[in-house]
């Protein structure tokens, strides 16, 4: 919600309108993860993971196959990648790793950016299929 109140509530729209199961996925941060800046900036939280890349918006609607349309639809835009890092050491649960295994933490922080920019090319594929 805090990343795009718009695209938010379009999701549970789409959601609701659905005749049959539906699921929204969101980002949403607990107390256990530890936000420097405390939980009153929740919202703020969710931003950041999507501006940065961590978190990626997007929509599955099945019923658009029907009209031709692809049913996948990416709502992120292109993350600032150059916030990945800080993003992550926002978050107690990931600065106390860099605090108490400061190169493995390195390594791993390296390896969690490379597997977001994995995932959103894997978004970007699907978005990008024609029907």
């Amino acid at each position: 919600m805090g990343a795009n109140q718009a695209q938010t509530l379009k999701a549970i729209r789409e959601a609701e309108a659905y005749d049959g199961p539906s699921i929204v996925i969101a980002y949403s941060p607990c107390i256990a993860h530890g936000l420097k800046l405390g939980m009153g900036h929740a919202q703020a939280e969710q931003k950041a993971a999507v501006e940065c890349g961590y978190w990626h918006l997007w929509r599955y609607d099945p019923r658009l196959e029907a009209e031709g349309k692809n049913p996948f639809q990416l709502d992120s835009k292109e993350p600032d990648w150059t916030k990945f890092q800080d993003f992550l050491k926002n978050e107690v649960r990931f600065s106390s790793l860099l605090k108490q295994f400061p190169e493995e933490a390195v390594e791993l922080f390296k390896v969690t950016e490379e597997n977001a920019q994995w995932r959103l090319n894997g978004y970007k594929r699907l978005a990008a299929q024609t029907f």
